[in-house]
C-alpha cells in the first residue's frame, strides 16, 4: 500500500516519466520477489523498451506489432523476434491491459523460484504506471496539436494579409479571383499592383510546401517583389533578383513557380515573364482569339542563377482578358480519377472570351463542380482573371 501511495502521489504531482519508472522499478526489486525485469510500453510503432534491469543478453529496443500474436482471452502472447534477440534469461511475462487494449508487457525473473509473486499486485502497479505514461503521452500530443493549430492559424493570417483585399470592378480594369486553399494555409499567391493610373502589374505564384514555412517564404517573396516594382526595375531584373533572394534563403530546397505581367495603358504594350508556371491564357477580344503566355524561364529558387530567360511582349490594340491560374485547377480529378486538364480549361476560355470576370468565374465553377462531383480538391486552386478595357469606346 505504501508503494501504491508513493507512485500515485508522484503521478498527482505530475512527476517526470523517469521518476515514475524509477519508483516502479524500486518497488519491483525491493518489495517483490523480482530480480530482473523488462517493461515495454505501447507506442505508435509498437512496444518500446522503457525499463531494463538485470538483463545481460541482447533484447530489442522495440517490439513491432507484427512481431506479437496476442491471445486476449488467455492473456498469452507469441513473440516472433529477429535472430540475436532472446528473453531466455527471463522467467515469464505479464501483459498489462486497460479497457481491453494491451498497453504494456512486463517480463521478469524471480529472485527465489520457490517463492511466488503477487501477480495481482504487480499487474495493478504496472497498470497504474502505464496508464500514467499513456496520459502523459496523450497530453504531449494534445499540446503539440495546439501548437500546430496555432501555427497554422498564424500562417493563415499572414497569408491573408499578403493577398489583395479588394480588386477593381469598374473603370479600365476589372478583376476577379477564386482562391480555394486545400487546407487552412495554401501555397498559392496572387497579386495586382497598380503602379500608377496607367501602369498595372499582376502575378500568380505557387510556393512549394505548406504551413508556416510556406507562408513566411511567400511573405518574403511578396516583400521583395513589391520593393523591386516600386524601384521601377525591369522585368528581367525583378525575376533574376527574386531568384537570387529565394536561392539564398532556401539553398535550393524550396522553389516557386511564378508569372509576372505588366500592362501600360498609354502604349498598349503587355510585357510578361513566366517562371515555370502554368501559362496564363490571353484572350484578344477584338480578334476573338486565345493564346498561351509561355515565354520566360525555369522555376525560381532551384538554381543560383537562371540558366535562361526570355521576356515576352505583345502589342495590343483592343480590349483583352488574361486568365491566370495554378495547377490545382487543371489537376482537379473526377470520381474516376480523370484529370480536368489544360485542354478542357482552354476550351472553356475559348467559348467565354468577352465575358465579365465575375460571370466567367460563376460559370466556370459550375462546370468544374459538375466535372468533379463529390471528389474533394487535392491541391490549392487559384483562378485570377483580369479584363482590360483598352480598345476605342464607341
Amino acid at each position: 500500500m505504501k508503494s501504491l501511495l508513493e507512485i500515485t502521489q508522484a503521478i498527482n504531482e505530475n512527476q517526470p516519466e523517469q521518476v515514475l519508472a524509477d519508483i516502479f522499478k524500486f518497488t519491483c526489486l525491493v518489495h517483490l520477489n523480482i530480480r530482473s525485469l523488462l517493461l515495454y510500453v505501447r507506442s505508435d510503432k509498437g512496444f518500446e523498451k522503457k525499463i531494463s534491469h538485470g538483463i545481460k543478453g541482447a533484447v530489442p529496443s522495440l517490439i513491432s506489432f507484427d512481431q506479437i500474436k496476442e491471445y486476449k482471452d488467455k492473456q498469452r502472447l507469441e513473440l516472433h523476434l529477429s535472430e540475436g534477440f532472446s528473453f531466455e534469461e527471463l522467467e515469464t511475462y505479464l501483459p498489462v491491459y486497460h479497457k481491453d487494449k494491451m498497453l504494456a508487457i512486463l517480463f521478469f525473473k524471480r529472485k527465489n523460484t520457490e517463492s511466488e509473486i503477487d501477480l495481482d499486485f504487480t499487474q495493478a502497479l504496472a497498470n497504474i504506471l502505464v496508464v500514467a505514461l499513456e496520459n502523459k503521452r496523450f497530453a504531449r500530443r494534445q499540446l503539440q496539436q495546439e501548437v500546430l493549430n496555432r501555427e497554422i492559424e498564424i500562417a493563415s493570417q499572414v497569408q491573408q494579409m499578403l493577398l489583395p483585399n479588394k480588386l477593381p470592378t469598374e473603370g479600365r480594369l476589372h478583376a476577379k479571383v477564386t482562391y480555394i486553399p486545400h487546407s487552412m494555409v495554401g501555397g498559392d499567391y496572387y497579386d495586382l499592383i497598380q503602379h500608377s493610373d496607367d501602369l498595372a502589374y499582376f502575378c500568380v505564384a505557387d510556393v512549394s510546401g505548406k504551413g508556416m514555412a510556406a507562408a513566411m517564404l511567400m511573405s518574403n517573396f511578396q516583400a521583395a517583389l513589391r520593393t523591386l516594382l516600386r524601384s521601377n526595375a525591369s522585368l528581367e531584373t525583378v525575376v533574376r533578383q527574386l531568384n537570387y533572394t529565394l536561392f539564398e534563403n532556401t539553398k535550393g530546397e524550396r522553389f516557386i513557380t511564378f508569372f509576372l505581367g505588366k500592362f501600360d495603358f498609354r502604349t498598349g504594350k503587355l510585357d510578361f515573364v513566366n517562371a515555370g508556371h502554368n501559362p496564363p491564357i490571353l484572350c484578344r477580344e477584338d480578334q476573338v482569339t486565345t493564346e498561351l503566355l509561355e515565354a520566360g524561364t525555369t522555376i525560381l529558387g532551384a538554381f543560383d542563377e537562371l540558366p535562361f530567360l526570355e521576356l515576352g511582349s505583345r502589342q495590343l490594340t483592343g480590349d483583352f482578358t488574361i486568365h491566370l491560374y495554378t495547377d490545382g485547377l487543371t489537376e482537379v480529378m473526377d470520381e474516376v480519377d480523370e484529370e480536368f486538364g489544360e485542354v478542357r480549361f482552354q476550351d472553356f476560355v475559348s467559348g467565354h472570351i468577352c465575358v465579365e470576370p465575375r460571370v466567367f468565374h460563376d460559370e466556370f465553377l459550375k462546370k468544374l463542380k459538375d466535372f468533379r462531383g463529390e471528389e474533394p480538391l487535392r491541391d490549392d486552386l487559384t483562378l485570377f482573371s483580369l479584363r482590360f478595357f483598352y480598345g476605342p469606346r464607341s
